[in-house]
């Protein structure tokens, strides 16, 4: 936008109906390929390591090990292929959605748009957030215990957050005339009442009914 000459924020406020239409698509786009890859994993998960046994991956290398029974000799090749292409993957969106949210957080500016020596402490946040994550590694901190703990508190969160983000998307004062019509309000309802759900039910028999 700031390329197109919308250089102050008050040029940039607002959106049409174009854009809305471009950003629904590109959701919807990924929201189907990220569930594709989720089925897949599960699948995979469920008939390679459940399907022979293995139901305590406990480590990166019990996991490799596991797929032995589908790639034989190669699966270390395998599953190093798969990490390498996840890591290159995940790492600078991770690290970048980090940074935005400590910037929004904190209240200062700063974007990738913007070159580092103009905001320096956007790009060190990308930066520490990087050798944090590199750290661990050098820490022994064990990555599938690292990702489960990371589920369970992504768990636990997203309710409260749905809850908000369904009470903005019917608030005028916020979305003006795009506040959310009753068919995307009633799913987003439901899908925060399972999450609620299922995150009372992990505190209840993992803290309460052991």
């Amino acid at each position: 936008m700031k390329a197109a000459g919308m250089v102050s924020e008050q040029k940039r406020r607002g959106t049409t109906h174009k854009e809305l239409q471009a950003a629904r698509f590109d959701i919807l786009v990924g929201m189907f390929f990220s569930q594709v890859v989720m089925y897949c994993i599960i699948l995979t998960s469920g008939t390679v390591l459940h399907g022979h046994g293995q139901n305590n991956i406990q480590s990166a290398q019990d996991a490799a090990q596991a797929l032995a029974p589908l790639a034989g000799q190669f699966a270390f090749v395998l599953f190093a292929a798969g990490l390498i292409g996840t890591g290159l993957l995940a790492i600078p969106i991770l690290s970048g959605s980090a940074a935005y949210a400590v910037k929004e957080f904190a209240g200062f500016k700063g974007g990738l748009a913007v070159k580092p020596q103009y905001r320096p402490t956007f790009y060190g946040i990308i930066l520490a957030s990087t050798v944090a994550g590199v750290a661990m590694n050098f820490l022994h901190i064990d990555p599938i215990k690292a990702l489960f703990i990371t589920a369970v508190i992504n768990g636990m969160v997203a309710p409260p957050l749905m809850i908000l983000i369904v009470l903005l998307g019917s608030d005028r004062k916020v979305m003006a005339e795009q506040v959310s019509g009753w068919l995307s309000k009633s799913l987003a309802w439901i899908a925060t009442a399972l999450m609620s759900a299922a995150a009372v039910a992990l505190v209840y028999y993992d803290f309460v009914h052991r």
